[in-house]
């Protein structure tokens, strides 16, 4: 064996001098390609002038090798095939350089040989250990500046608590429609899509200031004839919405025609009589009327009147009055009989003066929900609920609702009093006699 490898040395040493180090590396290439089928490329640079030593590789070496073979591989958008390196070695051998020219780093070429199970000897990657540490250490810095709280955060977290906004429960709106889920006659369903409609409908049948349009009618006038209507739809029995439909009607007709006083009252009874042809199962007769009017006129007139209010209004009766919306906002304020009473009470108010005009069905509607609740000083004023299913808030209804009030305060000393006397009987809980709170802020 000693003799074989002095006879290697110095063919090599002839081949370099003769020429003979080509057949030697043809020798070589066939090798190293016949080992390189397994797979493992390995680059180890060798030392120059000295043959390299083949030595095994542990396994968290050949760990990296394949780690780094997978990254190249994903970076040309190959796929990574899964090799099994388990005891695998690398030889490397070097290449002498070629007399004549400049040294250049010997081409590294691989080859893969079965390591023996004795000599394999266990060298630790000091490099690859670094950089996981370098990587834990990153990361755990990029996570510590994540969860860090900003100066910023710091400064309005101390604000909230000194001004107690941290410490103030958040308000919890109420399903006022949980109850109603098996009431088909109360379209939980579509409910909310209704009032949205409403709400847009009601700018469209909305009445603007008419009075200066009418020479012979003014504002007390239209009281008193609202005033006897309630009477009359007290002495009927008939629905709500029929009178809260009738002075629609009415404030309709007025802002589009011209009527002398006289025909005043016929066009109250004319309207009330439509109102109860829409609203009403059992609508009362033209005589019905004819009689309450004291025979003042007769029943061709009615139905004159009645085809005239019909062309003047296109046939559109279809509109969102009060009414339509305090059913809704008295069901949201959660009441009992006396703040039910209470807000029809201001509502009916509202409605027979004149003032109240300016405002829309919806904020008549909420603003005597909201004054009832302060007259009957119901805690709190104002909620989360009420605020949602109205859309307004507390700022908004005060000027309405100090009116409503104020006509209140004045209804026991008014000259009209049918509204009075009917929301001062035992069966309305008698919400027109109650005194007024002085601590109210609008008085």
């Amino acid at each position: 064996m000693a003799s074989r490898q002095v006879v290697q040395q110095q063919n090599r040493v002839e081949g370099v001098a003769g020429g003979v180090m080509q057949k030697n590396m043809a020798a070589e290439g066939r090798n190293r390609r016949a080992l390189g089928d397994i797979g493992n490329l390995v680059t180890i640079r060798g030392v120059e002038g000295k043959p390299q030593v083949s030595r095994p590789v542990t396994r968290s070496f050949c760990a990296q090798l394949l780690a780094n073979a997978q990254a190249a591989a994903a970076e040309k958008q190959k796929k990574c095939m899964a090799v099994n390196v388990e005891g695998a070695a690398v030889v490397s051998d070097a290449v002498l350089p070629q007399p004549g020219k400049a040294k250049k780093p010997a081409a590294q070429k691989k080859a893969v040989a079965k390591p023996k199970p004795e000599a394999v000897i266990e060298v630790s990657s000091d490099s690859s250990e670094v950089k996981k540490e370098n990587n834990k250490k990153k990361t755990g810095e990029g996570a510590s500046r994540k969860t860090a709280p900003t100066l910023t955060s710091t400064l309005t977290a101390r604000s909230k608590a000194a001004c107690g906004l941290s410490q103030r429960p958040k308000e919890i709106t109420v399903d006022i429609d949980a109850g109603d889920v098996n009431n088909e006659l109360a379209v939980v369903e579509y409910v909310e899509d209704l009032y949205k409609f409403y709400k847009l409908a009601e700018s469209e049948s909305r009445v603007g200031d008419y009075m200066h349009s009418q020479p012979e009618i003014n504002e007390k006038i239209r009281a008193i004839l609202i005033d006897w209507l309630t009477e009359v739809h007290h002495k009927f029995e008939l629905n709500p919405e029929t009178l809260y439909l009738t002075i629609n009607i009415i404030d309709r007709y007025l802002a589009v025609k011209t009527i002398p006083r006289e025909e005043l009252q016929l066009l109250g009874m004319s309207a009330m009589l439509v109102a109860s042809k829409y609203e009403e199962i059992w609508a009362p007769e033209v005589n019905d009327f004819v009689c309450m009017s004291d025979r003042a006129y007769t029943h061709k007139q009615v139905l004159h009147m009645e085809k005239r209010i019909l062309g003047g209004l296109e046939w559109y009766l279809t509109v969102p009055t009060p009414y339509v919306f305090l059913v809704r906002f008295i069901k949201a304020s959660i009441p009992d009989s006396s703040m039910e009473n209470m807000v029809y009470f201001l509502a009916e108010l509202g409605m027979m003066n004149y003032a109240t005009i300016i405002y829309c069905p919806s904020m008549i509607a909420a603003s005597a929900v909201y004054a009832a609740r302060c007259i009957l000083n119901k805690s709190p004023l104002w909620d989360e609920t009420l605020k949602l299913h109205t859309g307004f808030s507390e700022p908004q209804l005060l000027d309405c609702a100090k009116q409503l009030v104020s006509y209140h305060s004045m209804a026991a000393d008014h000259k009209l009093k049918a509204i009075y006397r009917k929301y001062s009987s035992s069966e309305r809980e008698a919400v027109a006699l109650l005194p007024l709170l002085p601590n109210l802020f609008w008085l």
